[in-house]
């Protein structure tokens, strides 16, 4: 009952009845209440000889004493518990990074947007225990609603993710609005499901720590103070780092290739260097080379870009060359 209603009870001498009923519901509370008192009362204290009925403005007390509990369940600080025990939840791969925070007390507080783009935006999340000093920094990835999404190309990109419901692929070909909810489902636990079989691998991404919906949390590439790795693109790498960093990329895209994958949007914007290495990040879109009819049509695309910003920080065209890693690619694919 809403508190506006029991205040009208109260005020009201005609509903005799209805706060009966309500002193019946706070007179079970007390027996309850009563049960618990008795077992820490002591032996030689005498109990009340009554507990007597609640009166009109005892009942309203309770009210207000059980609405304040209520609001205070929410965490001391943030805008939420942690989510680890979410039964919704989809739980990164195991064993657990030591630095990861599993502790079901904790708390997400939210220190603003470290990227925002078509598809999705990317919001700094700091988790820590209460009380104490454990705290790390992560990135949570949320897809925007349907009405607002602008995945493109996405017709390319979900070539062999198929539903086994009819109503569903209705619903995804048509992009009703059911359909684009349905697309942003996909794009996550596709991104999320990539990132750990490449974890697993290990090849340079972020460790998907959950799933929740459509919010992916993942490891914070940075530093501690919140500030984000730079994008390869932001960077003017001398000669060696520039080797060094190509070395790091035809590795990465040759594990990925015996994976049988290719990034399916790699370019300079779509790579951080996080302590001198190159991580693979916004992974939604990985296209599968063998399955995916435009498999090849995308890998060229990938090698094409990420070859041609390379070439044009001074690396020979020789070295940086896109049918070195188009080859590459599809030979570790086996194709």
């Amino acid at each position: 009952m809403r508190k506006r209603d029991l205040n009208h009870l109260i005020e009201n001498e005609n509903h005799q009845t209805d706060l009966e009923a309500l002193y019946e519901r706070f007179d079970d509370a007390d027996l309850r209440t009563e049960a618990r008192t008795r077992a820490f009362r002591d032996e030689d204290e005498k109990s009340p000889n009554s507990r007597g009925r609640l009166t009109e403005e005892g009942v309203a007390q309770l009210f207000r004493e059980r609405e304040t509990e209520e609001i205070d369940d929410g965490p001391p600080y943030g805008y939420r518990w942690t989510t680890w025990d979410d039964p919704d939840a989809q739980r990164g791969p195991e064993p657990y990074p030591d630095w990861l925070i599993t502790h079901l007390g904790a708390v997400d507080e939210q220190h603003g947007i470290l990227k925002t783009g078509k598809e999705a935006d990317v919001f700094l999340i700091e988790r820590s225990v209460p009380d104490t000093d454990d705290g790390i920094l992560l990135a949570s990835k949320r897809y925007r609603s349907g009405d607002h999404r602008m995945f493109h190309r996405d017709a390319g990109y979900l070539e062999g993710r198929r539903s086994r419901k009819s109503r569903e692929r209705r619903a995804v070909a048509n992009r009703s609005a059911f359909g684009r909810n349905l697309i942003a489902q996909q794009w996550a636990i596709a991104e999320f499901d990539v990132l750990g079989e490449l974890w697993n691998a290990g090849a340079p991404v972020p460790y998907p720590v959950q799933r929740i919906g459509t919010e992916l949390l993942m490891e914070f590439l940075g530093d501690r103070e919140g500030g984000a790795a730079p994008r390869l693109a932001q960077l003017r790498p001398e000669p060696d780092e520039l080797a060094e960093l190509w070395r790091q990329l035809v590795e990465a895209m040759a594990l990925m290739g015996r994976l049988g994958y290719t990034h399916g949007d790699l370019s300079a914007f779509n790579l951080l260097v996080h302590n001198g290495t190159l991580m693979l990040i916004d992974l939604p879109q990985v296209v599968d080379v063998i399955a995916n009819p435009q498999g090849h049509t995308f890998l060229e695309r990938d090698a094409s870009n990420i070859s041609h910003w390379f070439q044009a920080r001074g690396m020979a065209h020789d070295l940086a060359d896109p049918m070195m890693l188009i080859d590459l690619v599809r030979t570790e694919a086996g194709i």
